[in-house]
């Protein structure tokens, strides 16, 4: 660690380039399902999933992408209180995990959940915190069965406030100490956009040990306390253990001008109202200028990075050639050469067509 206190990576010393990765749905190709997604009446199974999963895998490994975010809804109603002919599934499906662990592993791609937003621990609720954990158990209970390692995570947010912030911070860590330990082993909790901020994920990590996600433009959308950008990653980086590879989120925020239409309920008469962005909403693709900005930033920082991009996988393909061509320093971090950059731009070019060059207003 440096004067103060953060991990350093020494140059030359990498041990590996940063993964880039995705979540759930694969744009580039329509004939790859994430999940199972048939309603119950229609017998729906996790070994359906992950024979999807199994496809996505020889996707990802095509392209050279090497981290990847499993579906919440991997193991359909698996956990619904009146469906219980399907508590049983990911039992059902042992040796089909453990299969596509195997091939995870063997393709060195990272595998990670995101339970829903449904899954809360700091409710005063106790039969929406038991319902939760129920939840968390059974995705933990997958990655145990893939047998793959630490870095395999379930991310999930603090939850409400519930009208006091430090009370519901305090609901969580009292969860955190009835947590399965399976669940505990595989739990990393992530700062939000309008609850809790990343001092509030760094106050509850002090009270449990629990390791944490740093996301961008959550950042950028709640700090009140005006922490420093790098010292708050630097913080919550070393929330990993020193043999285990951090991951953080980034995504760029949404920017273009949408139009409504309205009609008038009277008169039936259309008019079309502009509206603004949102700036907690995701964009579709990643601002390369803004990518290569916060990891020169994060110089000497060592992690993964989830893409959050609404464009999923399209948004990764589009960014590496960006980085190659705008950012060539950053490119090298993930492992990305000058002699690459016709092949990603045709990978980018094949999935969708590349927008107009005009630099004007």
């Amino acid at each position: 660690m440096d004067q103060h206190g953060e991990k350093q990576v020494a140059t030359g010393q990498r041990m590996r380039p940063r993964r880039l990765g995705f979540p759930v749905k694969v744009m580039a190709r329509d004939d790859l399902k994430s999940n199972d997604s048939r309603r119950s009446v229609n017998n729906p199974h996790l070994k359906v999933s992950l024979a999807y999963v199994d496809w996505i895998l020889d996707h990802l490994h095509r392209h050279d992408i090497r981290m990847y975010r499993l579906s919440s809804d991997l193991a359909p109603y698996a956990t619904h209180p009146d469906l219980p002919q399907f508590h049983d599934m990911v039992a059902e499906s042992d040796a089909d995990l453990k299969a596509i662990g195997e091939k995870a592993k063997r393709l060195d791609i990272r595998l990670s959940f995101h339970p829903s937003q449904f899954v809360v621990l700091n409710s005063p609720n106790p039969e929406l915190v038991r319902k939760s954990v129920w939840d968390l158990q059974s995705q933990a209970e997958m990655l145990d069965r893939m047998e793959l390692g630490p870095e395999a995570v379930m991310v999930i947010h603090v939850g409400g406030t519930y009208g006091n912030i430090q009370e519901s911070r305090a609901r969580w860590v009292d969860t955190w100490q009835s947590l399965p330990e399976p669940v505990r082993r595989r739990l990393v909790l992530e700062h939000d956009d309008l609850r809790f901020s990343a001092a509030d994920v760094l106050w509850i990590h002090e009270h449990t040990g629990v390791r944490l996600i740093f996301d961008y433009q959550h950042f950028w959308c709640l700090n009140p306390e005006r922490a420093d950008l790098r010292e708050t990653l630097a913080k919550i980086l070393r929330s990993w253990p020193d043999n285990q590879q951090p991951k953080i989120h980034f995504s760029s925020p949404r920017t273009e001008l949408r139009e409504q239409v309205r009609v008038d309920p009277k008169t039936r008469k259309k008019t079309v109202r502009h509206v603004a962005p949102v700036f907690t909403g995701h964009a579709d693709f990643c601002n390369p200028f803004e990518f290569a900005t916060f990891m020169r930033t994060a110089e000497g920082l060592n992690f993964d990075v989830m893409l959050e991009a609404k464009a999923k996988d399209l948004a990764l393909l589009r960014l590496r050639p960006d980085l190659l061509r705008y950012a060539p320093d950053v490119a090298a971090q993930f492992g990305l050469q000058a002699e690459e950059a016709e092949t990603l731009e045709e990978e980018a070019d094949a999935v969708m067509d590349e927008g107009g060059e005009a630099g004007g207003a």
